[in-house]
């Protein structure tokens, strides 16, 4: 979370000056990212924890990112994680067809990036998207002969829902963005993205080598697990209310559970489809047994997963799932769609059980199979997930994005 954005006057450059007992490998890095808080997203959450994380090892980080509103724009000093750090927040306008995503105007990327960089003038730059900072900021890096690392969160099924174009021509504007992916990224020293699946997703569709594995990392310290018995049936969901989600399967399945397991599900999160959603809960017969709680403080999420029997994620465009690591940190079986990257995180019968995705049966009888496992098979699952966790760990991302930078041999 970050505290209220404090204006700071900057000069004209603001690189920092050596001083003594600097880490003389301590780096200038500058981050781009389209979607940073107060947006509340897997993309914009993995932006935030690599800022602090690299601020926390002695490097000095500025990102780029929108503005929260139109006139909210500048330079400022913001807490990020617990972490000081410079956010240049460019003039963003409102997506009307999102809920909540801002915007900065394609046209004026290059423009914006040049400013930062002059002020800036980092060792590194590390884009999170390809789509309009990163894209701005690849080229005027390339320009400058400074090195660009780049990761991809991106799924089509991620836009074409806000798109508001027949869908006929979402196809058309989905080949089009990436064509123009391609071009960014071969402008860089590396291109990541959080999974070997989604390597191979990327790869395949935009016919490009190499693309590097590095997992989002996260803090598992942080969380709080659970391993004594339940005393009643508890499903959670965390993440937004999107149509890709698929929360309305999550729902359906709910309904044809056995009346006697008397489960009740915790969303948290907000989104789009939240209406539609809260709708379809009531259609279902479901008054009662669903809540819908909307964004929550860290300390109240950690709650709910602590005290959850498991964790259940039907979407179909997952690239990691930040949220079934943290489910997983906290101890607890996950149901999980047979799509993307989640099979990544959830192996079946270990920790967990996939299901065909948009299958309610499927899923159905997958939630049925956890909540009348015995005791100690819901142990074993638990302390699965709490292994499987462990090689996520954000030490490791962060020893692997500074041998990037670097261009160093990458850990193992």
């Amino acid at each position: 979370m970050t505290d209220p954005a404090t204006p700071v006057d900057l000069p004209a450059d603001s690189t920092r000056e050596e001083r003594p007992g600097d880490d003389p490998r301590a780096l200038k890095i500058l981050i781009g990212a389209d979607t940073f808080l107060p947006h509340v997203n897997g993309a914009a959450r993995f932006a935030e924890r690599l800022a602090a994380g690299l601020v926390g090892r002695g490097h000095h980080v500025e990102v780029m990112a929108p503005s929260a509103g139109h006139r909210n724009h500048g330079t400022f000093t913001e807490v990020i994680e617990g972490q000081q750090m410079v956010v240049h927040r460019l003039p963003s306008w409102r997506w009307p067809p999102h809920d909540w995503l801002t915007f900065v105007l394609p046209w004026m990327s290059k423009h914006y990036a040049r400013r930062v960089l002059d002020s800036t003038r980092p060792d590194v730059v590390h884009i999170q998207s390809h789509i309009v900072i990163g894209r701005g900021l690849a080229r005027e890096a390339r320009k400058r002969g400074i090195p660009v690392v780049a990761t991809n969160h991106v799924m089509a099924e991620n836009i074409v829902d806000f798109t508001t174009l027949p869908p006929f021509l979402d196809k058309i504007a989905i080949k089009l963005a990436w064509d123009d992916a391609k071009r960014t990224f071969d402008l860089t020293r590396a291109v990541t993205t959080p999974t070997r699946r989604a390597a191979d997703f990327l790869e395949k569709t935009i016919d490009i080598h190499n693309v590097i594995p590095i997992s989002c990392g996260i803090e598992a310290a942080n969380y709080t697990p659970d391993l004594t018995p339940r005393d009643a049936h508890r499903m959670v969901f965390v993440g937004r209310l999107t149509t890709e989600k698929q929360i309305d399967v999550v729902l359906r399945a709910i309904a044809r559970l056995d009346p006697a397991f008397e489960v009740t599900f915790d969303i948290v999160g907000n989104g789009d489809q939240r209406r539609n959603l809260e709708e379809l809960a009531t259609e279902l017969g479901l008054d009662g047994r669903v809540t819908f709680h909307g964004h929550t403080t860290d300390e109240e999420l950690r709650g709910f997963l602590s005290r959850a029997s498991l964790f259940v994620i039907a979407s179909i465009a997952e690239l990691q799932s930040i949220a079934t690591m943290e489910a997983m940190a906290s101890g607890l079986p996950i149901v999980a769609a047979d799509a993307v990257a989640l099979p990544h995180l959830v192996h079946d019968g270990e920790n967990g059980y996939l299901f065909r995705p948009g299958d309610v049966d499927d899923l159905t009888a997958k939630l049925t199979t956890v909540l009348t496992q015995a005791p100690e098979e819901r142990l074993r699952m638990q302390r699965a997930s709490l292994e499987g966790v462990k090689v996520h760990d954000m030490r490791r991302t962060l020893d692997t994005f500074e041998a990037l930078y670097r261009d160093e041999p990458l850990p193992e």
